[in-house]
């Protein structure tokens, strides 16, 4: 029988595992792995809120590109009214009153809180998903940026997609340019973007334990799921370190 969890057991956890007060926190999540959560998506979202306060950041990754996207079937985004994918409780997020979305058109971000304009206004002019603009950038340049995975493991953590960014590596990125079109201020606007290559499977996890020896990394259970929190910047840079030595790493398989 699934875990009864409420929004001050999940509060009590990010305690524990030491989110601090005014934190920029990118959040990735599973409200099925919680357990039942009483009050559902709101009470996670109150509870990251309280976590870190009026002087801290919540943003939440709000996906929506896939591998049908092409030169031939561009990025259509509305920012206000395009779904994500990345899960019920960031397509709560990214509805209720005060939350920012960028306007990146596969890779969007949603954010409150008093640096959110500051972290997501650059996406709109990011060229590719997870540049050093990016809110997935930006975060990992604050001294108090922090990635938590909310019941789900490396493989949902979008900023090492940054990573591969920086490093250069072979197969993140589609060759060439696709004409995106975002609603700006209701006014649809049209730009050059490159594309995410789907089609090469990750092995995120394996920079776990890499993390966890470098004290870049904690974990406690909240319910029924394992929560993570890493410590962006220095996540940043040791997975930056090891690409530059084997390029593959991330790659199943390789």
């Amino acid at each position: 029988m699934a875990t009864a969890v409420y929004a001050a057991d999940i509060l009590l956890g990010l305690r524990r595992l030491g989110l601090p007060d005014d934190a920029q926190v990118l959040v990735h999540s599973s409200l099925r792995s919680l357990g039942t959560v009483m009050g559902g998506a709101e009470a996670v979202i109150a509870a990251l809120q309280d976590a870190v306060g009026s002087g801290g950041t919540v943003l939440m990754p709000t996906l929506t590109g896939s591998e049908a996207l092409s030169v031939i079937n561009p990025p259509i985004f509305d920012p206000d009214s395009t779904p994500c994918w990345s899960g019920r409780i960031p397509e709560t997020f990214r509805t209720m009153p005060g939350v920012l979305r960028s306007l990146h058109p596969t890779h969007s971000v949603a954010a409150i809180g008093p640096n959110a304009e500051r972290l997501i206004g650059g996406h709109a002019l990011s060229v590719t998903p997870c540049d050093e603009r990016s809110p997935y950038g930006l975060l990992a340049r604050e001294q108090q940026g922090y990635i938590l995975l909310l019941g789900v493991t490396h493989q949902s953590n979008t900023t090492l997609h940054h990573v591969e960014e920086l490093a250069g590596v072979p197969y993140h990125i589609q060759p060439g340019f696709v004409r995106a079109r975002v609603l700006v201020g209701g006014v649809w606007t049209e730009r050059n973007i490159m594309l995410h290559r789907y089609g090469s499977p990750r092995q995120f996890e394996v920079i776990e334990p890499m993390l966890v020896e470098r004290g870049a990394q904690r974990m406690v259970s909240i319910g029924d799921a394992a929560v993570r929190l890493v410590e962006a910047r220095a996540m940043v840079q040791l997975v930056l370190a090891a690409l530059r030595v084997d390029p593959s790493l991330l790659l199943a398989g390789a």
